[in-house]
């Protein structure tokens, strides 16, 4: 089966869909970008994915918003188009094309807008039953983590040296404290409270960071956004990630020091099982 794409109204076989040399997205990495989770072909927290690329937007003086309901028509028509069942639909929107130049283009340049579906095992998969390792490293991303760009050299390269050194994912640290992984929010469990990083510009607020927090409260634990610490984290009763493609997956070790017994914790599970239930309920 070709996979079908979104390119500016056109729906295309993936090999057709072109971009141009001078587009935004290409020469300044001025592109901004979401991931919507698809389960049984529906798509979860689509609406506060749009409110968070309109921040986004704002945030990076994007001359004006895309139509919410245009990008949900599109999502739905890839879903069916390319029989997605379970995996993801990626959005991305740049500034457009335009001579290069530091300056941006005209207010009323058109943007370039692209979106295509990939197949994904979300719900049954061997991080979510085993957990994952992480390692850390120093964080030297950007000042402006919060905004969700397609400036995700370092990240990758993070992903990538993990990967090397026989681990699953890396946490970031800066001044000493965690922020976050490479694709994902960092959380910890300590004394029967669940701690994450306050969000500020130095993470992204994850919309499945959102949705889990709430989950936590519905299962009468404390939420505690704070920073903590590298010690914290490998001395914590149970610790996992969040994100869109992770939804919550176990921490079974950091660095060398395993988290408890070195299996997912109870409580993780538990989470994990709820955040499903409550997304497939809201789908749409």
């Amino acid at each position: 089966m070709v996979r079908i794409v979104y390119l500016n109204g056109e729906y295309l076989e993936e090999t057709k869909a072109k971009v141009s040399i001078f587009d935004r997205a290409l020469l300044f990495s001025d592109a901004l970008y979401e991931v919507t989770s698809v389960l049984d072909g529906k798509l979860i927290d689509f609406n506060n994915h749009m409110k968070r690329l309109d921040r986004s937007m704002t945030e990076l003086n994007y001359p004006r918003k895309l139509d919410h309901e245009e990008i949900k028509l599109f999502h739905r028509e890839l879903v069916r188009r390319n029989n997605l069942k379970e995996g993801i639909i990626y959005l991305q929107v740049s500034r457009g094309k335009a001579e290069r130049s530091f300056d941006f283009p005209d207010p009323d340049n058109e943007f370039t807008v692209m979106a295509f579906s990939q197949v994904k095992d979300l719900l049954n998969n061997d991080a979510a039953k085993k957990g994952i390792k992480v390692m850390t490293l120093e964080d030297h991303r950007w000042g402006r983590c919060d905004i969700k760009t397609t400036q995700l050299l370092y990240p990758s390269l993070a992903k990538s040296s993990a990967d090397r050194q026989g681990f699953d994912d890396a946490w970031m640290v800066r001044d000493g404290h965690i922020t976050e992984g490479t694709s994902n929010n960092a959380w910890i469990i300590r004394n029967g409270t669940v701690i994450t990083r306050q969000a500020d510009n130095l993470i992204l607020k994850g919309i499945t960071r959102e949705a889990v927090a709430e989950c936590a409260k519905e299962l009468n634990y404390k939420i505690d956004y704070k920073n903590f610490t590298i010690n914290e984290a490998q001395n914590a009763t149970e610790a996992f990630i969040t994100s869109a493609t992770t939804f919550v997956t176990p921490v079974i070790r950091i660095n060398d020091l395993e988290i408890a017994d070195g299996n997912p914790g109870m409580f993780t599970k538990l989470l994990r099982q709820k955040y499903i239930k409550k997304a497939l309920e809201i789908a749409i």
